[in-house]
């Protein structure tokens, strides 16, 4: 502390005595006409000494602690240029599709059968360029859903199932097994296969999912169906 006020006297000993820097001071000698006050280094030399400078943000030099940001340069990529592909789900004239659902938990995959019909006709599809093909259960889809994309009559397939979670690993091999033969039907076909299967660890979940309080996962299928058929017929055509 003794150092630091020895210091700080030293300074404003020699900012008083030194005659370039008298005209910044009062009648009284210690206020400051400006509202910038420079720290010089105590030896005079011919070239100028290095200095610490303070100016309030507004007045006077712009201050050197607060330091613009700099104008982000524009882009060459023009956004403006870039064509941007999006289905639509308004235009469905002549597109078809095909549901593949699971005979297993019914109670659950017909609520959602229902709800991608009604969807479906919402949405302008025909009932008649909608067909329902019944599996066994969630394993069999997949093949199934190939089959038909390979068919070349449909737009879009929405696969529908209910896995629900047992007291056994049955569950995580049927539920793994389905999503990568739903997959792989859509690469192999080329036709959007859309994975409506739900994977629930009780049926309380399945229900919920199937028109109770969480909606209809069946209706959500169906939407995509149709976004994706028009994604591919109006937009990715060979």
């Amino acid at each position: 502390m003794a150092s630091s006020a020895t210091t700080c006297s030293s300074v404003l000993h020699l900012l008083h005595n030194d005659t370039s820097t008298s005209s910044l001071l009062s009648p009284k000698g210690m206020h400051l006409r400006s509202s910038s006050f420079s720290l010089l280094s105590p030896r005079r030399t011919s070239s100028p000494s290095p200095m610490i400078q303070f100016s309030p943000k507004g007045f006077g030099s712009a201050n050197p602690l607060f330091v613009a940001t700099a104008e982000k340069k524009k882009s060459p990529f023009q956004t403006e240029a870039v064509r941007q592909l999006t289905g639509s789900v308004t235009k469905t004239e002549g597109f078809r599709f095909a549901i593949v659902i699971a005979k297993f938990n019914e109670i659950v995959t017909r609520p959602l059968m229902e709800g991608a019909l009604d969807t479906f006709q919402k949405y302008s599809v025909r009932e008649e360029d909608v067909d329902v093909v019944w599996v066994p259960g969630c394993f069999e889809i997949g093949l199934v859903a190939e089959k038909l994309g390979k068919s070349g009559k449909y737009n879009g397939i929405v696969c529908i199932g209910a896995v629900v979670r047992g007291d056994t690993t049955h569950y995580e091999e049927v539920a793994n097994s389905t999503a990568s033969g739903v997959l792989s039907a859509g690469f192999n076909s080329g036709v959007p296969c859309i994975f409506g299967v739900l994977t629930c660890e009780n049926m309380d979940q399945a229900l919920n999912r199937a028109g109770g309080k969480v909606g209809n996962k069946g209706s959500e299928a169906a939407l995509t169906a149709i976004e994706m058929a028009s994604l591919f017929g109006h937009h990715l055509k060979e």
